[in-house]
């Protein structure tokens, strides 16, 4: 059995503890698991208040959307993105959020959770600084091309192979939708999607995996000097070598 103080041994806690560092590990299958049925709440969730805010007339856009320099409703960048519009804004936010949530998800809830909020921030407050006018914003779009530009950016950061894949997977399945985010498209906030997209690359270097610090090579030790003999003793060998 190793002993811990033996050197050059491995010590317990190596024996137990084989995996390889976070940023080298596969995709969870417990995690992908959770982070389905995650995204699939979180999207039932924003049927569920679609459903309320069409029954109430769509008076909860009023209320909760964002309204540009309007410091009463600076604080409504983080409701906004649960709000729709009409049943077809919705409709056509749903698969896209639903897949590229995933996607942004299914390393972790914490991380994603994490992501959400970097991209609620970048996106609303991208709308409440410079969207003109009093157009009101609503919509899940937003965090749709944080998640977006997260998965694109988030292997490159990490150097994870897996998730390279999977950000050259969103980006063929939904590179088009980044001409909404040019401007001039008409009765569309591209400044949220622009924010939004900004906000997922920043979140992918923010949370990217650190690599532990390397070791510092150290040069071998000069080998000690060999002690010298007693001075005594070669003084008497050089008198008998003299015959004295």
């Amino acid at each position: 059995m190793p002993d811990r103080n033996a050197s050059g041994l491995l010590t317990g806690k190596d024996l137990n503890d084989s995996r390889p560092p976070a940023w080298r590990q596969g995709p969870s299958v417990g995690k992908a698991i959770r982070a389905a049925i995650f995204m699939a709440g979180f999207l039932g969730l924003l049927w569920l208040i679609q459903l309320i805010n069409w029954a109430d007339s769509y008076h909860l856009d009023d209320r909760f959307g964002i309204l540009p320099h309007h410091e009463s409703h600076l604080g409504d960048i983080f409701t906004a993105p649960l709000l729709h519009f009409s049943w077809p804004h919705l409709e056509g936010n749903s698969i896209p959020f639903l897949v590229l949530g995933f996607l942004a998800a299914y390393r972790g809830l914490t991380r994603f959770v994490t992501v959400t909020l970097i991209v609620t921030i970048t996106s609303g407050l991208a709308v409440w600084f410079f969207q003109s006018g009093n157009e009101l914003t609503v919509g899940a779009s937003g965090l749709i091309f944080g998640y977006f530009g997260y998965v694109l950016v988030r292997g490159l950061f990490d150097r994870n192979l897996i998730d390279v894949i999977a950000g050259v997977l969103a980006g063929v399945l939904y590179f088009s939708i980044l001409t909404v985010a040019i401007p001039g498209t008409p009765g569309v906030s591209w400044i949220g999607h622009a924010g939004g997209l900004v906000g997922g690359v920043l979140a992918g270097w923010l949370l990217r995996s650190r690599r532990p610090a390397k070791a510092p090579v150290r040069a071998a030790a000069a080998p000690a000097p060999a002690l010298k003999s007693n001075s005594r003793a070669a003084l008497h060998k050089e008198l008998d070598d003299m015959g004295l």
